[in-house]
């Protein structure tokens, strides 16, 4: 998030920066016209197998449920909101760059092999289940890294991860779906619908939980202390989902059918389950982070007593908003969930500073107080009589 600090009435108001570097914009552009132009040449690739009206209605039907994917994913984010521009960048990360490397690559290994050993189904097999593991979990996991190390202040736990990660795996498998459905036009309605019901509704977070465990391994590198963690464990879950990835590969490859089924409910399942429980209980620790670092608030009675243990909880959060919205509209809803955001920013922004990631003190108290003043003047639009002007 990119923000600076200048003066207000009470302290600081933090105020979005319009003032990014030339280098910055021209960065930006060139990356966004090569992810294009990939994404271009991927479109091109796909179509040049299944052929041009295959290919428009496979991205209709890969690319109408994403939109509801993703509110499914977005809807774990209950504490502090992600940067619309990282999350953009993830996804089309994955729909457009991830998926160029991964044909280039993944054609080039089978090729290796099927020469090697003469067999083109030995070939088609390793391109499947040992190739295609390794080089989509990695090309999807570098552009984690890449925002894990210079976003330390938005990527700082297992939440953040699984939100990034997912949103890397739905880029992906939205255009890996665009060929499948392709391919299944060719065959008929019947394929076409057996395939989407298969891919775009049985198994739609196959990709996207694949890659979790990467970005929670990053996400518990980030919020834990212990060195061994920090190191070992991105590395550790980067195994887990090339395992899991292979796994599932090799199920349907060697299985059919029956090993389809057998990798969806065995592994898939309870890996799904387990992914839930992580998402529960880093909510959990989340909730008290908030409660902690707001608890000065509430002791100098800038927060009373009822709003700091809404703030704390998920349910009273979504409690506060609904009241805000029956009682002010939309606009006090909007209001009411900026609120609950500059919050949470607050309070993890002090957890940040208390775990040693600031690096400049001023710096980091200026933010604070541009935290505590936005937070100011959004409690007195919500409620003036309630909230009087408080020094901050």
């Amino acid at each position: 998030m990119h923000s600076k600090f200048v003066p207000g009435p009470a302290g600081y108001q933090m105020m979005r920066s319009g003032h990014q570097s030339a280098l910055k914009i021209i960065l930006a552009i060139f990356a966004i016209m090569v992810a294009a132009l990939l994404g271009m040449i991927v479109l091109l690739l796909i179509g040049s197998e299944t052929g041009l009206v295959e290919l428009i209605i496979g991205f209709i039907c890969a690319t109408l449920p994403v939109p509801i994917y993703i509110m499914l994913l977005l809807w774990i984010v209950r504490y502090e909101s992600e940067p619309l521009w990282m999350l953009i960048t993830a996804f089309l990360w994955g729909a457009l760059v991830a998926v160029f490397i991964a044909i280039i690559l993944n054609t080039i290994n089978g090729a290796i092999v099927a020469a090697a050993t003469h067999s083109a189904q030995i070939g088609e097999n390793f391109g499947a289940v040992i190739s295609a593991p390794i080089v989509e979990e990695g090309s999807k996991a570098f552009i984690l890294l890449v925002l894990f190390l210079w976003k330390k202040d938005e990527f700082d736990g297992i939440v953040d991860g699984i939100v990034y990660a997912g949103m890397v795996g739905l880029g992906f498998a939205m255009t890996e779906n665009i060929l499948y459905y392709g391919r299944a036009v060719q065959g008929g309605a019947g394929a076409l619908t057996f395939i989407f019901i298969l891919r775009g509704m049985a198994a739609p977070f196959s990709h996207p939980l694949f890659t979790s465990m990467t970005g929670i391994g990053l996400g518990w590198s980030r919020q834990s202390n212990n060195t061994f963690v920090k190191i070992v464990m991105p590395f550790l879950c980067f195994m887990l989902a090339v395992l899991l990835h292979a796994t599932w590969n090799g199920t349907a490859t060697y299985g059919g059918a029956i090993g389809f089924f057998a990798g969806y409910f065995l592994i898939m399942g309870p890996t799904f389950i387990v992914t839930l429980m992580v998402i529960f209980f880093s909510l959990r620790r989340e909730g008290r982070i908030v409660r902690q670092f707001l608890y000065p608030d509430y002791q100098r009675g800038f927060f009373d007593g009822q709003e700091y243990e809404k703030l704390c909880t998920i349910r009273g959060r979504m409690g506060m908003s609904w009241n805000a919205m029956t009682s002010k509209g939309f606009s006090g809803w909007r209001t009411r969930m900026r609120c609950n955001q500059m919050a949470s920013e607050l309070a993890f922004h002090r957890s940040r500073v208390a775990r040693g990631f600031a690096r400049d003190p001023q710096v980091a108290q200026e933010r604070e107080n541009a935290y505590l003043y936005t937070l100011q003047e959004l409690r007195l639009r919500l409620n003036p009589i309630a909230n009087p002007p408080r020094q901050v």
